[in-house]
């Protein structure tokens, strides 16, 4: 039996408490189910992200795989949908599912993703150019980010209020504004729902494959996300960030063939959302809380250079 990875089954039983710990007691045997079902053989150490393991294994057919396992939760139901969308068109190719236990058996890309280019202008075009190729006609039973805005416009108002220390009132209404004018009615292509440097990985059949999908129907601009949250960005003090942040975002729209001003927009809600969000709730990063306090930081700096580009 597989060895579960010891930090992700501290962070699993404090996150989710006993339902964690009685999945992960059962994840052992479920893997070697699967692994048994799929003809699959290990071929290398466990892996793992916030929400499930990745297990390197070998297919008597399709070769190297990766045999991905999550724990059962609304955010990771649309994954496997995403992928059998794409067909691998900019995406790993999905060869197996089991959607009761969350599991998939996909092509194995490699370890290195977009975070270890250098060059913010080419790590930006890849992006941009994988995200024009991911934004196919959604399947009629993807959700919509369309069904989410009324959600949003409330989550900015209710945080705004709440919050005894918060950001400007124009950057809030900006964001809200977003959300009411292009959020409600949007396009119905693929998004991916978390393009971001880590989940853009090198691979044999494609130069760069996207993992990790959620899966939604609308504006592919909103996938933008990947530019605010580049890491490089936050090393640039205030007279070099804004800047950076329009040449990114213009060589987003310009690699994912979409409208500046839509790209500016979603990028400046989501800096905003960020912003509040982490302010109520942090982020999750299990053991590395100072992280969870530079994502905030960072997007609160952005808010007011994105808010004066739109």
């Amino acid at each position: 039996m597989i060895e579960i990875p010891a930090a992700f089954a501290r962070a699993k039983s404090a996150d989710e408490g006993d339902r964690g710990r009685q999945w992960l007691a059962g994840l052992p045997g479920l893997v070697d189910d699967l692994l048994g079902r799929w003809n699959c053989t290990p071929d290398g150490d466990v892996l793992h992200g916030q929400v499930g393991i990745v297990v390197p294994v070998k297919h008597s057919s399709h070769g190297p795989c990766v045999l991905k396992v999550s724990f059962p939760h609304p955010g990771n139901i649309y994954e496997p949908d995403a992928y059998a969308a794409w067909s691998g068109r900019g995406a790993v190719m999905l060869h197996e599912r089991d959607d009761e236990s969350f599991a998939m058996l996909l092509e194995r890309a490699h370890a290195q993703s977009l975070l270890g280019i250098a060059d913010a202008d080419e790590a930006v075009s890849v992006a941009g150019r994988l995200s024009r190729r991911l934004a196919i006609a959604a399947p009629a039973a993807m959700p919509c980010l369309a069904e989410r805005a009324c959600g949003w416009e409330k989550e900015l108002r209710g945080a705004a209020s709440e919050l005894t220390r918060t950001l400007p009132p124009r950057a809030i209404d900006k964001a809200a504004a977003t959300v009411r004018e292009i959020g409600r009615a949007q396009p119905g292509l693929m998004v991916h729902g978390d393009f971001h440097g880590a989940n853009i990985l090198r691979a044999d059949r494609e130069p760069w494959l996207a993992v990790d999908p959620k899966g939604y129907a609308g504006d592919p601009a909103y996938d933008v996300r990947m530019v605010v949250a580049w890491r490089p960005l936050r090393l640039l003090g205030p007279r070099d960030l804004p800047g950076a942040l329009r040449r990114g975002l213009d060589v987003f729209a310009d690699s994912a063939e979409l409208d500046p001003v839509r790209v500016r927009r979603w990028a400046q809600f989501h800096a905003v959302h960020a912003s509040l969000w982490g302010r109520r709730h942090g982020f999750r990063t299990p053991g590395r809380k100072s992280r969870s306090d530079l994502i905030t930081e960072f997007a609160e700096r952005i808010v007011g250079p994105l808010t004066e580009m739109i």
